[in-house]
């Protein structure tokens, strides 16, 4: 009968060989084998993908190899040195935001004075020239004078205040010093008033003489006007001036 000895030439050790024969019966009890021949031992570790017989694949989102007993502390130390660093980084604080008004803030409407409009209190200043006729002779003055007037121009009274002023002499010597006080009122278009008050005259070579004076006044954009009074020792005097009335202070 027909037999197939797949058994391995040269004791096994070598290359298989198929050979077929027609064995007798005496043959086949000798010869005849139905079991496989054993082959060479082979490691039963290959089939169960020791790491030292398979080479780690890199993990396609790293740079290390896939993870092994050894790589777990060192994801642990990336972790905490990541965690660290975010913590030190420092943060900026913008300045706050401005607080919301629940209301829009109205400025009033400025308002001013009517520029024809002359109420109010002023300071004058202002120069003073006038002639004078005095002890049966003529003379002139020259000096400054200074009034504080409160004016109400549709008042019936319009105007009220003081003047203090100086002068002296060019001729006889000496001058004089004097304080009025001063009325005023609308009239012909213009105010006009009156002025009364004390006079004090001196002199170089006599000890001062007391007198008082009254006179009346126009404004006009000057200030002319006439006063008449008497000075102890002196006589009766008459004088006629212009004052140049500057407004230096107005409240």
């Amino acid at each position: 009968m027909a037999k197939f000895d797949i058994s391995p030439v040269n004791g096994g050790t070598g290359s298989c060989a198929l050979r077929s024969s027609i064995l007798t019966k005496s043959e086949d009890w000798l010869e005849a084998n139905y079991a496989p021949t054993p082959r060479g031992r082979v490691r039963p570790e290959f089939t169960r993908m020791w790491p030292h017989d398979v080479a780690a694949k890199p993990i396609p989102w790293g740079v290390y190899p896939q993870a092994t007993p050894g790589s777990i502390p060192r994801i642990f130390a990336c972790l905490l040195v990541a965690m660290g660093t975010a913590v030190a980084d420092p943060v900026v604080v913008g300045p706050p935001d401005a607080p919301a008004t629940s209301q829009p803030v109205i400025v009033p409407r400025a308002t001013f004075r009517p520029s024809a409009d002359l109420d109010g209190t002023y300071l004058w200043l202002g120069p003073i020239g006038a002639a004078s006729f005095i002890a049966d002779k003529w003379d002139s003055t020259f000096g400054g004078e200074a009034a504080v007037v409160v004016v109400r121009e549709h008042a019936p009274l319009g105007l009220v205040g003081a003047n203090l002023g100086a002068s002296r002499w060019t001729v006889r010597g000496g001058g004089r010093v004097w304080v009025d006080a001063l009325v005023g009122t609308h009239l012909l278009g213009r105010m006009m008033g009156a002025s009364v008050g004390p006079i004090l005259e001196l002199s170089e070579i006599a000890h001062p003489r007391l007198g008082a004076s009254v006179g009346v006044w126009g404004f006009a954009g000057i200030t002319p006007f006439v006063r008449v009074g008497s000075v102890s020792q002196l006589g009766m005097f008459a004088e006629l001036g212009v004052h140049i009335a500057l407004p230096v202070l107005r409240r």
